[in-house]
C-alpha cells in the first residue's frame, strides 16, 4: 500500500490538480466492478486485475490505480468513476 504522506506532492497528469488517497471503501467498490468485468481505463482497455489502492483526483471523477505499491500516473491508466454508477 502507498504511504499516506506520499500523495501530498502528486498531481493528476491531465489537469495538474492534487491527488489524494482513495478510501478503502472506494477501492473495494472499484475492485468489485473490476471482478465483474465492468471497468475500463481511460484508454478503453479492460482493467483485468484488482487494484491495491488508488489516488483520487480532486474532482473525484478519476482514480489512478496503485498496483504493487506503485501509483500508475499515466492519463490512459486512469479509471473513470462514472463506471461505478
Amino acid at each position: 500500500m502507498i504511504d499516506r504522506e506520499m500523495p501530498t506532492f502528486l498531481v493528476c497528469p491531465v489537469d495538474r490538480t492534487p491527488l489524494s488517497p482513495a478510501s478503502d471503501q472506494l477501492v473495494a467498490q472499484v475492485n468489485r466492478a473490476i471482478v465483474a468485468g465492468r471497468v475500463k481505463n481511460r484508454a478503453g482497455q479492460p482493467v483485468e486485475r484488482p487494484i491495491d489502492g488508488g489516488l483520487l483526483r480532486t474532482d473525484k471523477t478519476f482514480l489512478y490505480p496503485i498496483l504493487n505499491g506503485i501509483p500508475l500516473l499515466l492519463a490512459d491508466e486512469a479509471i473513470s468513476l462514472a463506471q461505478l454508477d
